[in-house]
């Protein structure tokens, strides 16, 4: 496997919260390679956003660091607006992205006047547009984010972080507020992308089944850890983690047990042990108790999964039993 693009080593990223310390990304170790998708999955809190707003320069981590072409990311004004060039955020609403006033050209020129990128601008306006799917992109050039569909908004949303030739993008929840119809084309669109420039991709998302339509592989995330990792057909297939198979049980082909019960913990108030046994339906059923593993989950903390094994990882005390001790 090529050197990563894209990566996170032991991040941890705090905030007051109540009082307290709320550990939003707590030692997360993940790797994006040129060329790949890679979807980072969990529910709303889980620490995704902050972990993808921290791996685009926006936020700075309390501990650990993030690298790019296998450099520590620099936070001084000229290397962080350098590294940005290079890694571009598509965001959730494109609605809300999009000044309304500024038309698609003048959207997608954004940046490449913000990064002194003026020579031909036009043509890079217009290739940005086209790779974007907006053809023939001149016919959007004066028309304003008001006059567009909401695919045609994300198409130029995506043109604008295009315009600047990255190498990795950072989409969060990039199909969340289209209609099913249209989803299927930007998901499509960014496989595309990956084929033809070579683009990597982390793409944040609390669905699972479009983690299945356009990743690679998946990182799993809980309360600020990854807890289950791997390439995209395993995770999906054959998940090890009890919160990965709660996840994918709202999807009707997977038959993978029961829904996740309750809300997540508070994350100023960590549970002792594995982060997720209090919601755990395999500790609930007594079947960790009969793995002899109860107890463990309950007071053992687990060790931060590494970002950079090919194989499928899980950080789960039942899932390593049950694999030293086959059924």
């Amino acid at each position: 496997m090529s050197s990563p693009i894209l990566a996170a080593r032991d991040l941890r990223v705090e905030f007051a919260a109540k009082g307290r310390v709320a550990r939003a990304v707590d030692g997360v170790n993940l790797d994006v390679h040129p060329g790949e998708i890679v979807a980072l999955v969990g529910e709303s809190g889980c620490g995704k956003t902050t972990l993808a707003r921290t791996l685009l320069g926006l936020e700075r981590p309390a501990s650990g660091e993030v690298r790019y072409a296998g450099r520590p990311l620099a936070y001084s004004g000229r290397a962080l607006k350098a590294y940005r060039r290079q890694v571009q955020l598509v965001p959730q609403d494109p609605t809300g992205s999009l000044n309304p006033q500024h038309t698609v050209y003048e959207a997608v020129a954004e940046g490449l006047r913000i990064h002194g990128l003026t020579d031909g601008e036009e043509e890079r306006v217009a290739a940005a547009l086209a790779r974007a799917g907006l053809r023939p992109p001149e016919r959007f050039f004066l028309s304003y984010p008001h006059e567009l569909s909401g695919g045609q908004r994300q198409r130029v949303v995506i043109a604008g972080a295009l315009a600047l030739e990255p190498k990795v993008l950072v989409a969060d929840e990039p199909v969340a507020s289209l209609d099913a119809s249209v989803r299927g084309e930007i998901l499509a669109l960014l496989l595309r992308l990956r084929d033809e420039l070579g683009l990597a991709a982390l793409v944040v998302t609390h669905d699972l089944g479009l983690a299945w339509n356009v990743a690679d592989r998946v990182a799993v995330m809980y309360l600020g850890r990854i807890v289950e990792l791997g390439p995209v057909e395993r995770i999906l297939r054959e998940p090890e983690h009890p919160y990965t198979r709660a996840l994918l049980s709202v999807l009707p082909e997977s038959g993978a047990g029961e829904p996740v019960a309750g809300e997540p913990p508070d994350p100023t108030r960590l549970p002792a042990g594995c982060r997720f046994h209090p919601r755990c339906p395999v500790l609930a059923s007594g079947e960790a108790e009969r793995a002899g593993v109860a107890g463990r989950c309950r007071g053992t903390e687990l060790a931060v999964l590494p970002g950079s094994s090919p194989e499928p990882r899980v950080a789960c005390h039942y899932a390593a039993a049950r694999v030293r001790h086959p059924r």
